[in-house]
């Protein structure tokens, strides 16, 4: 195998494969990365197994053939290196040679045929949809995900597809038990997936989606069949294994009676969350929210590190009330909201507030209270 290829090229398809290389792993080929030569072309692979990549760049072929090198070692010297075109060779003993200007690296390499299968094409229909969107509805859900491995179809994010009107709209749904994040989008096609009963994409997949499309402006591919999800972009093909497992009623927790309704500025409850959450602490994370004419009280007590008190300016007339919730979920619910303006709504007795942007039905979320 020897090539030619554009330095910063190669360094922008290693990138891509980092996230899914294992890091720590029984099967050290695993935390390769596969590089494969192909008329005028080098195809870079990666997997872990449950999500793999398969990415293809231009580049000048002298020579045919395959090899795995370790992803970590060769983005460092590949991220070291300067100049404009790299000269990879490989020699009958495995033994990879990186020479550019002065700069000659040798990594030694394991045979191709030792690598887990990375299926890089199915005819299976893709559909389009907008980067944009899809960025936003990960954003605006990841932080909800649950962290408990025992809890695994929580693990993810709920994908499901509805006809609204003549569009097919998509849905994203996050939940941990303790809070739930919900966000809704026009796809603005007529034809798109059809996920009636929705699929769950693990926390892992959607990392590698959100890195996928950070240089892909416009929009991308989406397709699944068999348990697996699939991003598809010019060059870049990135298959997740979506989670086994039926994800709950999630349309049972959105509160049916409007509570009562504070309007406020989005960036004035952030920083006074945050000021509060300086005094959280492992054993305690609580914040009492009062409602009091014209304003909102904050108060955060924790007798292992000490009190913070603030009040903001929020449009709101009657009774006083307070109640108690977790700082750093009221936080991660407020920060993801583009608006200036939001709402809070803060249902009766102990049922869940409701945060969302004013005039946005799009996103809302979840957070129950605590007994404070």
């Amino acid at each position: 195998m020897e090539f030619d290829i554009n330095r910063d090229v190669f360094l922008g398809a290693i990138q891509k494969t980092l996230g899914i290389v294992e890091k720590k792993t029984t099967m050290p080929i695993l935390s390769n990365l596969l590089i494969r030569t192909e008329q005028n072309r080098i195809k870079v692979m990666a997997t872990d197994r449950e999500i793999g990549l398969v990415a293809d760049y231009e580049a000048q072929i002298q020579k045919e053939g395959d090899i795995t090198l370790s992803a970590k070692k060769l983005h460092e010297m590949v991220r070291e290196i300067q100049g404009e075109t790299i000269h990879v060779a490989k020699n009958d003993r495995d033994m990879v040679t990186l020479t550019c200007n002065k700069v000659v690296y040798k990594i030694p390499g394991l045979p191709a045929e030792e690598y887990p299968a990375v299926a890089d094409s199915e005819e299976i229909p893709m559909y389009k949809i907008k980067t944009a969107l899809l960025k936003e509805m990960i954003r605006k859900t990841v932080f909800a995900i649950s962290t408990d491995e025992m809890r695994k179809n929580l693990n993810g994010v709920f994908l499901e597809t509805e006809l609204l009107g003549e569009n097919m709209a998509v849905r994203m749904v996050a939940t941990d038990g303790h809070r739930l994040s919900l966000m809704k989008g026009d796809t603005g096609e007529k034809e798109f997936l059809s996920l009636e009963k929705g699929v769950i994409i693990p926390r892992k997949g959607l990392g590698e989606i959100r890195r996928l499309m950070e240089d892909t402006p416009g929009e991308v591919w989406m397709g699944v069949r068999q348990g697996m999800l699939l991003i598809k972009t010019d060059h870049t093909l990135l298959k997740v294994s979506l989670i086994d497992g039926e994800y709950p009623d999630y349309k049972r927790v959105i509160p049916v009676e409007r509570g009562i309704v504070v309007e406020m500025e989005k960036n004035k409850f952030l920083h006074a969350l945050r000021r509060m959450s300086v005094i959280s602490s492992e054993r305690y994370n609580g914040v009492i929210v009062t409602l009091a004419n014209g304003k909102i009280v904050l108060n955060s007590n924790n007798p292992d590190v000490g009190e913070a008190n603030d009040e903001i300016e929020a449009v709101y007339q009657g009774e006083e009330r307070s109640v108690g919730y977790n700082v750093a979920y009221l936080a991660d619910a407020v920060e993801v909201i583009d608006e200036e303006k939001i709402e809070f709504e803060i249902g009766a007795g102990m049922k869940p507030a409701v945060i969302r942007a004013v005039g946005n039905e799009n996103y809302f979320c979840i957070v129950m209270p605590l007994k404070l």
